[in-house]
């Protein structure tokens, strides 16, 4: 049984190494493409990506692929606006969004590069201000941290602090006090644009300058990346801009730009794929731009290094099988596929997705900006990815676009159960509609007022305007919420007035299913002395 067993193991041993030999033989042959070879295969991919844009509910997209130094694809496929005629180009702006996030940490290498910082500087030495709702945390938060998405709260904790408020990031940095961590510090990953506006705030007290100045300063003027911005005032400037997207009810709308001010740190950049390939050409550099040194090789290689890991799921794993791990580094998603270090990052803005990706060991980069909120940009990604690395050719639109279209019908099945009422609930309100009228306060995000007009009830969420909706009785002293305005990532939803002995209302929950802003995060009790608080 032993010898059985050691044979066994050996025989794995032997076919692993001999898969593995086939990747790196496969991975080599890309690698040294003969240039015929290479234009062909760069032809093809333009013809897969062009079937992408029309079968995916994209009205336009822009792809650009580095490889050994020179690009070798940058274009534009479809409109910048459904129902328009401006098509897209290599230099049409789209909001890069978290992909920002690299840039925000190649301003910190640059500060570390130059001795005014270090990676480990608690970030009470800069920002005393900032405090986290656990003071042990609060006390040992360092740089690196801010970062590397373990500060313990779960993914997009405190985004609706920042979102559409007129608060600066430090006036959201000082309000987040007040946000109750989900995890333990550093021990659980958990992804946070709160921490990347702090990370901004850190590059601005150090430097003297914005955040938006130093970015400009250091890199995007180096790179000429002259249409790359983080000010919507240069639209029209610059003109050439894609219009946002977003899906609903089965149809693709366009939405208004969206002011993302104070989340700049976090991804508040807008470029191009032409622009894009520079920055990639300067990462793949380490950090040199035509022999000049924007950040070190040592701070390329902190920013490349694994700092937090990232569950690697089993779903991942069936349809990805290449991929053994994941981490978070510096501002990027580290991973291997197909034998090969990637280093990655997504973003999502209000109605656009977008995707960086980089193959060091093979001089590789791509870039993929969308004027939609789908998973094409991943279908792209991994069929650039197949086809320079020497997997197989896998039809990625074939396999990702019915998960994408089942998450949506999965979507609208959470819209609708979180309006049914529970069993055995009453029907009826427990009160007048007027009596449902008050302000209502929570300390970390501001107020919100329910007022009767009209005969009807509306409901504001005052720090962020357009956040206005119409409230239609549903059961007992639940309400649908009928939004004024489309958003980008939800829709309507319910609220709850809560009650406290004798039956006088205390409080307002809102539940408004969606994956990436908690409603559920606000406190919003009822202030003294408003309508009917007695």
């Amino acid at each position: 049984m032993a010898f059985q067993l050691q044979h066994h193991r050996s025989r794995v041993a032997a076919l692993a190494t001999f898969a593995r030999g086939l990747l790196f033989v496969a991975a080599l042959s890309a690698a040294f493409l003969p240039a015929s070879g290479q234009q062909s295969m760069v032809e093809q991919l333009d013809e897969y990506i062009a079937e992408a844009q029309q079968t995916w509910p994209v009205p336009g997209l822009a792809v650009a692929i580095v490889k050994d130094g020179q690009v070798v694809l940058s274009k534009g496929y479809g409109l910048r606006e459904l129902g328009g005629s401006d098509p897209v180009d290599e230099h049409t702006l789209f909001a890069i969004a978290s992909n920002t996030k690299a840039f925000t940490a190649a301003a910190l290498a640059i500060l570390v590069d130059d001795g005014l910082i270090s990676w480990d500087d608690h970030v009470s030495d800069h920002l005393p201000y900032l405090q986290l709702n656990d003071p042990l945390a609060t006390i040992d938060l360092r740089v690196r941290d801010l970062l590397t998405h373990r500060a313990g709260y779960r993914d997009y904790s405190g985004d609706l602090v920042w979102y559409g408020t007129p608060y600066s990031a430090e006036e959201v940095l000082k309000r987040i006090r007040h946000l109750p961590a989900a995890y333990p510090f550093r021990a659980v990953y958990g992804y946070s644009n709160v921490m990347y506006i702090a990370a901004g705030e850190v590059v601005s007290n150090v430097s003297g300058r914005s955040f938006n100045q130093f970015v400009r300063d250091e890199i995007l003027s180096p790179l000429a990346m002259t249409r790359t911005t983080l000010e919507d005032e240069d639209f029209e400037r610059l003109g050439n801009v894609a219009t946002p997207h977003r899906e609903r009810d089965g149809a693709t709308i366009p939405l208004s730009w969206f002011e993302w001010e104070a989340a700049d740190a976090a991804g508040g950049i807008v470029s191009s794929v032409h622009d894009m390939s520079r920055w990639i050409r300067l990462q793949l550099h380490r950090g040199n731009w035509n022999d000049v040194e924007l950040f070190s090789a040592d701070r390329s290689a902190e920013m490349w290094s694994p700092q937090t890991v990232i569950p690697v799921g089993a779903q991942t794993k069936e349809q990805y099988p290449s991929i053994h791990f994941r981490a978070y580094g510096l501002g990027w998603v580290l991973q291997d596929y197909l034998g090969q270090k990637v280093v990655m990052h997504g973003g999502g803005y209000d109605g656009m997705f977008s995707r960086v990706a980089m193959v060091p060991e093979q001089n590789l980069g791509l870039v993929v900006l969308t004027n939609a909120m789908t998973g094409v940009t991943n279908a792209i990604t991994y069929r650039i990815l197949d086809a320079f690395l020497g997997g197989p050719q896998r039809d990625w639109t074939a396999e990702l676009l019915p998960g994408y279209l089942e998450d949506r019908a999965n979507f609208s099945s959470r819209q609708r159960a979180v309006l049914k009422p529970a069993p055995g609930v009453t029907t009826e309100m427990s009160r007048q509609l007027t009596d449902y009228a008050g302000r209502f306060s929570d300390r970390m995000y501001g107020d919100a007022t329910v007022a009767y007009e009209d005969g009807s009830l509306v409901l504001r969420l005052l720090p962020f305007p357009d956040l206005v909706a119409d409230l239609n009785h549903l059961h007992s002293d639940t309400f649908r919420i009928t939004w004024r305005k489309d958003f980008a990532w939800f829709d309507g939803g319910v609220v709850q007035f809560l009650t406290e002995p004798p039956g006088n209302i205390s409080g307002i929950r809102i539940d408004i299913p969606n994956d990436d802003f908690w409603f559920d995060e606000l406190d919003l009790r009822r202030v003294s002395g408003s309508p009917n608080s007695e």
